[in-house]
């Protein structure tokens, strides 16, 4: 069974997206080779991406004009995206989910005992996690002060007691946590 994933990186106060939509500039102060590494590693392991409608937009936009080792991964990896008003989905390898969150999502986590990633995405993510659907939370906290922005989790979500895993320290001064929901 595969384990569905949430990787974001957040500023110190807590936003994963600036003002508007796709302001995430910020990144650069936690990318570097080391996390480059990483995110290597972590679509080595993995056997789909989940999208919402528009960080699934954005990441086509992207990555399709892209080129190198991460690229290459991105491309090639099963993709799934979540949306009511998107007809079609275009880029490589990927499949659009209209009906059945939760049924399409368990299907999924059968088809193989790889990871499935779910990155930006936060109305997406908020839903998942109405449902209980994360087996793991992997966050980068970036070493900046947004002042404002779009927060990952939003309001409404019940509590939630989850379990630190593991830690990772980037010399840029990001820290990785991953978390595990509490059973």
């Amino acid at each position: 069974m595969s384990k569905l994933i949430m990787w974001n990186l957040i500023s110190l106060d807590g936003f994963f997206e600036g003002e508007k939509s796709w302001a995430l500039d910020w990144h650069q102060y936690a990318w570097g080779d080391e996390l480059e590494r990483l995110s290597i590693e972590q679509l080595k392991a993995a056997d789909g991406l989940l999208f919402g409608r528009v960080t699934y937009e954005g990441m086509a936009a992207y990555w399709q004009k892209e080129t190198g080792e991460v690229a290459e991964f991105m491309n090639r990896l099963p993709k799934a995206v979540v949306s009511r008003t998107l007809e079609r989905a275009d880029w490589n390898n990927t499949t659009l989910i209209k009906g059945d969150l939760g049924g399409e999502v368990a299907k999924l986590k059968g088809k193989s005992g790889k990871d499935i990633y779910v990155f930006g995405s936060g109305k997406l993510s908020h839903t998942l996690m109405e449902h209980g659907l994360f087996d793991e939370y992997r966050i980068a906290v970036v070493p900046v002060i947004l002042g404002s922005g779009k927060t990952l989790f939003g309001d409404g979500l019940k509590r939630q007691p989850l379990k630190l895993v593991e830690t990772r320290t980037f010399s840029s001064g990001a820290v990785m946590m991953r978390y595990e929901p509490r059973v």
